[in-house]
Order: C-alpha cells, then sequence, then structure tokens
C-alpha cells in the first residue's frame, strides 16, 4: 500500500469511533473489577464487626469487596480520603454517625464536609449506646443514677470512648436531660480500656457502645445497663428498657453505619449498589447475624430516603452540640 493510501487509511481508522453509532462502545457492567471499601477504624471495633460479614455475603449479589482499615481522628482520616477518591464506584466508605457528627459539628476546621463530599448511598444497621454501672453503684434505672450522682458531689464520673466520641456526646446528652452537672466525664482512648476499668471499679459509670461484650457481662451480674440510648428496645436484649421509656424521650443516640461514596457517583451505579444492598438486608440469615452481634436493622430505604434520613441526624445534633459548646480540636 502506498503512503498516501496509508495515511487515508489512518484517518479513516481516527476517526471510526464519531462515526459509529450511540452506544457501540457500551459501559462495562458496574463493578467489573474489585471494590475498595474503606473502614474508617482499625479491625476489632464496631465498624469492622459489620465491614466483613457484609463485604462476604454481598460478593454474590455485587461483587469482590477488598477492606482497607485506615483509623485515625475517630474515623476522620479513613472518611476523608474515601471524599477525595473518584465517584466511579470503585471506592466506597463504611460511614455514619461517627464519620459525620464528630466531623462537621465538632471540628472547628472539618477536614471534609460529610453532606457535601459524601454521597450516603444505603443503610446497613445501627448500634445504639449503654448506660452502664458498676454493681456497686446502688441504681436500677435512669432516676435512681441521676440521685446517685446527686448524692456523691465531686466522686461521680462516667467513661467514654474519648473526647468528642459519639459516646461522649450520649453521655454529655443524659447529662443535659437530666439536669445533672457534677457528673465528670473521663475519656478513655477507646471503649474497651473504659470497660475495663468499670469492671474493675475504678469508674462508677460507663457509656459504652453496645455490644455483645457488655451485655455478656450484664447477664453474669459484672456490671448493670440501666438504660439504652435507642427509640426501642434493641432485638438482642429485649428486657433492657430504653431512656425513652424512663422518661427520657431526647435521649436517643443511634450510631448509624452504611455505605457512602464521594459526591458525584453516576445514578445508576447509586442504584446498583443501593439495590445490592436492599437484598442482602432482606435475607432472614443475615438479619439474624446482625441481631445476634447487637445490632439493630435499618429498615430497608432508598438512597434518596437515606440520604434524607442522614441530614435529618445531623440536624437534629447540631443544636444539641451547640448547646454541649463541645469542640475536638
Amino acid at each position: 500500500m502506498r503512503r498516501r493510501d496509508l495515511l487515508k487509511f489512518g484517518m479513516a481508522a481516527l476517526s471510526a469511533p464519531a462515526l459509529m453509532p450511540r452506544g457501540a462502545f457500551a459501559q462495562a457492567k458496574y463493578p467489573d473489577r474489585p471494590v475498595k471499601l474503606i473502614v474508617p477504624f482499625p479491625p476489632g471495633g464496631a465498624f469492622d464487626t459489620i465491614a466483613r460479614p457484609w463485604a462476604e455475603r454481598i460478593k454474590g449479589l455485587l461483587g469482590t469487596m477488598v477492606i482497607e482499615n485506615i483509623g485515625g481522628a475517630g474515623g476522620g482520616v479513613g472518611a476523608a480520603q474515601a471524599s477525595r477518591s473518584r465517584p466511579d464506584g470503585y471506592t466506597l466508605l463504611l460511614g455514619g454517625a461517627t464519620t459525620h457528627i464528630t466531623e462537621l459539628l465538632l471540628k472547628t476546621k472539618p477536614t471534609y464536609d460529610p453532606l457535601k463530599d459524601l454521597e450516603a448511598i444505603s443503610p446497613i444497621a445501627y448500634t445504639a449506646f449503654a448506660i452502664v454501672v458498676h454493681p456497686s453503684v446502688p441504681a436500677k434505672d435512669l432516676k435512681e443514677l441521676v440521685a446517685y450522682v446527686k448524692a456523691n458531689p465531686g466522686k461521680a464520673s462516667y467513661g467514654s470512648a474519648g473526647h468528642g466520641s459519639l459516646n461522649h456526646l450520649a453521655g454529655e446528652l443524659f447529662k443535659l436531660q437530666t439536669g445533672l452537672t457534677d457528673f465528670t466525664h473521663v475519656p478513655y482512648r477507646g471503649a474497651g480500656p473504659g470497660l475495663i476499668d468499670l469492671l474493675a471499679g475504678q469508674i462508677p459509670a460507663l457509656v459504652p457502645a453496645m455490644t455483645n461484650i457488655v451485655l455478656e457481662h450484664h447477664r453474669a451480674g459484672k456490671l448493670r445497663i440501666v438504660a439504652v440510648t435507642n427509640a426501642r428496645r434493641l432485638a438482642a436484649a429485649p428486657e433492657i428498657p430504653t431512656a425513652v421509656e424512663q422518661g427520657f424521650p431526647e435521649l436517643v443516640a443511634p450510631n448509624f453505619i452504611g455505605v457512602y461514596a464521594p459526591t458525584g457517583l453516576p445514578r445508576d451505579i447509586v442504584q446498583t449498589i443501593s439495590a445490592a444492598n436492599l437484598k442482602l438486608l432482606a435475607d432472614p440469615d443475615y438479619q439474624k447475624l446482625l441481631i445476634s452481634g447487637t445490632f439493630e436493622l435499618e429498615p430497608g430505604t432508598s438512597a434518596a430516603e437515606y440520604k434524607a434520613y442522614v441530614e435529618s441526624e445531623m440536624t437534629r445534633w447540631r443544636p444539641i452540640v451547640t448547646k454541649m459548646g463541645i469542640k475536638i480540636d
């Protein structure tokens, strides 16, 4: 073939895609490779406990999930990295109340805006917090705990997973609702060390996330759960009353956990992820697995409904946090 013909052939080849019908090069079915799921806490916590069975069971409905634990700043480091990722569906975040409330409402200079930089796709479950006391504390309910604190000025304290943690906010919300001022907060580097000190009688009270470990210690008489900060009794522990039914209707602090992605994710991918997750949540075996871990089931909701719920929780917490005056930077 002569050089002139070669040039004509090359130009035709280059222009061929523009001449082909729209949609001839259809997008590959999502996902066509493994998806990274960022868990913004170290292994072993509530988020990790949710992430691993979810990733394993969603595989047959959506595709392979590769978990990457990125801890730090109360979930802020991992969530910030997720928010800066390409919105192509191949980086997702297991986020929730912790990654949203702490970052946006407690920091003077947030590293990301959870409502603008992250898109809520689908809920998975939520955890409640428990208000627990050492067996030596003569309190079987919240009103008796309030009476105990008032009868021991300067001596009563409660532990949490750290300053600015949701556990801390739940404890301060309890103080706001009861009018307690002399109930000192003792921050720990995680709920685990606080639980050890509570069991040893070093602190009289603790506000941990509700877990199997906390429930087992309660049932063994090593600590006493006087209330859970949930709107209704927990499926895993229906014998334990809520703060609401004890006369404190505003003492509700759910730690919602769900799937998020960087803002800008195409609508069809959002719907694909949401549909797969909702199908998994409808599986009775998976529901039993969540409940056995003391998690509460989230009702099946669309991406739009979940986004509205997250925004409503942020709106609810904003004046509460402002009244508390808590900042973490």
